[in-house]
């Protein structure tokens, strides 16, 4: 599923949930989307600031945390009882989601553009990658790396 912030010919503006990319377009292209104030089917895909995560640094538009020093990344001190619930999270998206390694930009970018299969993927990216798919509007955000991984 994909969100998009929507905007009508006469400013309305709301959001609308769509299985991919493709999606909103066909459902354009039929007058399928109207406004829920004015009824108009003339909607288009507002101005977006997508959230990236990336491992070096995890922020949103909407935060404002003073950016590290340079050659220095964001750490956290997260007790046991979060570490468990991380650990659990991150366990169900490698079971439910499918390792593309290396690929994961490329594999990202066929998805977001249903020239593959929608599923959950996961994998590497170097941060340039992330910032490519960030200006393209492909939402990606990074797994937790847990204390035991750095060892």
């Amino acid at each position: 599923m994909i969100k998009y912030s929507l905007i009508c010919e006469t400013g309305h503006e709301f959001d609308g949930w769509f299985q991919n990319s493709g999606a909103f377009d066909v459902q354009s292209a039929n007058s399928l989307i109207s406004c829920p104030s004015c009824g108009t089917h003339e909607v288009q895909k507002a101005l977006m600031a997508p959230a990236v995560a990336t491992r070096a640094k995890e922020t949103t538009p909407a935060q404002n945390h003073p950016t590290p020093g340079a050659g220095t990344t964001t750490h956290a001190y997260v007790p046991p009882s979060i570490q468990d619930i991380v650990r659990k999270i991150r366990t169900e998206i490698e079971k439910r989601a499918e390792y593309v390694g290396s690929d994961f930009a490329e594999e990202a970018r066929k998805i977001h553009y249903a020239e593959s299969p929608e599923r959950g993927i996961y994998g590497e990216a170097t941060s340039d990658q992330v910032a490519e798919l960030d200006a393209e509007g492909i939402q990606v955000f990074a797994l937790p790396v847990l204390p035991e991984e750095r060892n």
